[in-house]
């Protein structure tokens, strides 16, 4: 029994209901329809802490999805749980697979930005001071990228980017 049909909460159900819905009257192929109910389910058991459910559904909405900006957010939602597991490299290779196919996902570049930090701060706690400045100028380089396209987004970074030198402009607002 496919996902959307196990939902007990209200907002589950009104979800699948609404989605359904859409699927129903999308003038788009079966293909595309499949992909889309693939990824909803991948969504739903994300959701439910699911993680080996979501990355089969979304691997599955992978194979059947034809649109990059689409396949983006796919491996986007991939990305957030390999990042969640604690698995920052694997996260890493399908953040930057979805910036490939969509250049203007702020959201990645932040977590990819994130990522580095983290790794920058355990390089630093090891005592691998180079190693650390490093890693947080490549954590500044993403957070740019993502304050870029959302500048009114990521006000913990931009004050990072400002205390650390890191900033050429003033990105505060």
């Amino acid at each position: 029994m496919p996902r959307t049909q196990r939902n007990d909460n209200f907002i589950d159900k009104s979800f699948s209901v609404m989605a359904d819905l859409i699927l129903k009257v999308l003038p788009t192929n079966k293909r595309a329809k499949e992909a889309f109910a693939y990824y909803r389910d991948g969504m739903s058991a994300q959701a439910d802490g699911e993680y080996a459910e979501a990355l089969e559904n979304y691997q599955e909405a992978l194979t059947l999805e034809d649109d990059d900006n689409d396949r983006s957010y796919i491996l986007y939602n991939m990305g957030l749980i390999y990042a969640s597991n604690g698995e920052f490299d694997q996260a890493l290779n399908y953040y930057d697979r979805a910036i490939e196919l969509n250049p203007r996902m702020p959201q990645a570049l932040n977590n990819i930005a994130v990522i580095y930090h983290y790794k920058g701060d355990k390089a630093k706690e090891a005592g691998n001071e180079d190693e650390a400045e490093a890693l947080y100028d490549k954590a500044a380089e993403y957070w740019k990228q993502a304050i870029r396209l959302a500048p009114n987004n990521y006000m913990e970074a931009q004050n990072w980017l400002k205390i650390t030198g890191r900033s050429e402009i003033d990105v505060l607002f």
